[in-house]
């Protein structure tokens, strides 16, 4: 484990610089809140909350991928829905991202030390990162901060641009290219399937009638299917969950890459990554784990960069649910 530690943080520290993409920058909040420190804050608050359920650092990542991909890294996920309008959190997609409870503790806490100065969208992307590296004890990638907060957010728009556990490679790269993000980052990212768990719903189609004729996906290991399918018999229970990843649903490691290419990568849009050429050699060298921790630090912070608001575009809300004045 030490080796591995060492080999992610090495590269990590390459990504380190004083200033991210669009206006971010290290350490932000360095002297904005007296003695109190932002960074240590939500980190003390989620270590302690996911020591307590290890299932947390999955959905804290990806509460800040949904984010990330629908108007960028702006906190627009956390707005509830006013009157009759729906926002983001509301569509199918989100429906089942959870943390949104973990968030508003860390907003509170530190609203009652530093009035109006931290982002529900920094606090998205700094929580994200903690609850991940929860597992190390260390950072696992540089998080840069000053993003503020969007004050739009629509459920409509979550369809079409976060990318579909049933997507293929053209999809998903073009899904990818919107945000600036390429190749390298979507196979790199996928990876953060070594955690978490689905719902059955979302395969059931690639167990059971991938081709209209009750028959599994051909590209997904026969042994596997039939595994996935005592799991997950049909029809399926909405409540039922399942591994992403077979071996460990609460380890991040590199073994997502294994499993994917003994074709046991349990959505379509993990299998389509071996549909690609270039993208099939990528999972094979990610296997390794010095390898995938550190690309997966430079595309996690390529992803926190997404369409940010900075110097004004944004608000600081004073509560992440509602945006201020409302």
């Amino acid at each position: 484990m030490k080796k591995i530690i060492f080999g992610f943080l090495f590269v990590s520290i390459l990504v380190v610089g004083s200033m991210g993409g669009g206006g971010l920058k290290m350490k932000y909040y360095h002297k904005k809140c007296g003695s109190i420190s932002v960074e240590n804050t939500v980190r003390d608050i989620v270590w302690s909350k996911v020591a307590a359920n290890p299932t947390l650092a999955a959905k804290l990542l990806r509460l800040h991928y949904h984010d990330c991909f629908v108007r960028g890294c702006d906190g627009s996920i956390l707005l509830d829905p006013v009157q009759n309008t729906t926002t983001e959190k509301t569509a199918g997609p989100n429906r089942s991202v959870t943390g949104y409870d973990i968030i508003d503790e860390i907003k509170t806490t530190l609203e009652a030390e530093c009035v109006g100065i931290v982002s529900c969208a920094d606090i998205v992307a700094l929580a994200a990162r903690d609850a991940v590296s929860f597992q190390f004890k260390t950072d696992m990638w540089p998080v840069f901060t000053g993003r503020e907060d969007g004050k739009v957010s629509v459920a409509a728009e979550v369809g079409d641009n976060l990318p579909s556990a049933n997507a293929n490679f053209t999809t998903l790269m073009a899904q990818f290219g919107n945000k600036g993000l390429n190749m390298d980052d979507l196979v790199i990212l996928s990876g953060a399937h070594t955690i978490g768990n689905s719902r059955c719903v979302l395969v059931a189609r690639r167990l059971y009638n991938f081709t209209g004729k009750g028959d599994a996906d051909p590209s997904l290991n026969a042994t596997y299917a039939q595994t996935l399918r005592k799991i997950c018999p049909n029809p399926q229970n909405p409540a039922t969950t399942l591994e992403m990843d077979p071996d460990s649903s609460l380890t991040f490691d590199s073994d997502y890459f294994r499993s994917l290419n003994q074709h046991k990568g349990l959505f379509v849009s993990d299998a389509a990554l071996l549909t690609n050429q270039q993208s099939a050699q990528m999972t094979e060298v990610l296997q390794n784990p010095n390898v995938f921790f550190a690309r997966f630090a430079r595309s996690m912070v390529r992803m926190g960069e997404i369409e940010v608001l900075t110097d004004g575009q944004g608000e600081i809300r004073k509560h992440c649910r509602v945006i201020n004045n409302q």
